[in-house]
């Protein structure tokens, strides 16, 4: 089975000072999180306040808020950065940038569902998924291109 060496591209940094900007934005969510906890009085272990407690209390339902933008975060990263990192192997200056747009979206999410709710995520979220899938798709034409001829 032949082999072949992998040849970073000159400009890959600028895709790993996004991919690190972007694990930064997990610090954003800690802060508004532990923000919002403390403002709420709940305590550790609880992860989420009750349907009953977030109805009655604007502090729980901003907690829950918070908690879930957190929870939405965790969920994106590990496959935009699969994207992200392999996209940027072929394309790294569109890679990064979208990433940067990616991470961009990803602070206006957790600023918009920490303060306004659900409804205040939609921004965020429609700029996120934009550049999200734009990468996938970069990374799947990069990944095909790099397939040995025939």
């Amino acid at each position: 089975m032949p082999s072949y060496a992998l040849e970073v591209p000159t400009e890959y940094g600028y895709v790993l000072v996004v991919a690190v900007s972007s694990l930064l934005v997990n610090t954003l969510h800690f802060a508004l999180t532990v923000k919002a906890r403390v403002a709420s009085g709940l305590a550790y272990p609880i992860a989420y306040a009750s349907q009953e407690q977030a109805a009655k209390d604007p502090k729980a339902y901003a907690f829950n808020c918070a908690q879930r933008a957190h929870a939405n975060y965790t969920e994106s990263i590990t496959p935009f950065l699969g994207a992200l990192l392999v996209s940027g192997l072929r394309y790294p200056v569109a890679s990064a940038a979208l990433g940067a747009g990616w991470v961009f979206a990803r602070v206006v999410y957790a600023a918009g569902y920490t303060t306004s709710g659900p409804r205040g995520r939609l921004t965020g979220s429609y700029l996120g998924v934009i550049s999200d899938s734009v990468l996938k798709i970069m990374a799947v034409v990069a990944s095909i291109k790099m397939l040995p001829s025939a």
